[in-house]
């Protein structure tokens, strides 16, 4: 990492540049170190991961996509109430209790889902779910929205 020089008050030493890009608290100036930043996260409930989709309409349907890779299809859940999906599941490595240390760990592994307020209104019932390599594809036919009609006032 390059020094940085304090040479004006707009710029940051290299330890408080850290600390701005890793939200590292330990390099800040407190009145009260009785709460170390090391035991903030420990009590911090543990959130499912987010999934991300991509949501686009052709001609007749609504199509939600979610990249799924490493998730079997039993570990999946879809539904749909109400224009409101839900899709959940749980991401596995499978050999974590194998693990004495970890060195890195950046890969997301447990319990994941996300909720989408549909765009457009759909048949609920006929949504089809296709999961193949590792992409979820759920489709939707999309209801006919009928074109305002002009009134004529008498």
């Amino acid at each position: 990492m390059a020094r940085v020089q304090k040479r004006n008050d707009d710029l940051l030493m290299e330890d408080e540049l850290a600390a701005a890009f890793l939200n590292d608290d330990s390099t800040s100036q407190s009145t009260d170190d009785s709460q170390a930043p090391e035991d903030d996260w420990e009590e911090e409930p543990i959130e499912d991961g987010q999934l991300a989709v991509d949501v686009y309409e052709t001609a007749t349907q609504l199509v939600v996509k979610a990249r799924t890779s490493g998730v079997n299809k039993q570990d999946l859940d879809v539904s749909i109430s109400d224009g409101i999906l839900i899709i959940s599941g749980t991401l596995s490595s499978g050999d974590d209790d194998q693990v004495e240390q970890w060195h890195i760990q950046e890969c997301y592994w447990g319990p994941f889902s996300r909720t989408v307020a549909l765009p457009v209104p759909v048949k609920e019932e006929e949504a089809e779910a296709v999961l193949k390599d590792g992409v979820l594809t759920i489709s939707f036919t999309k209801v006919k929205q009928e074109q305002a009609r002009k009134i004529q006032i008498l």
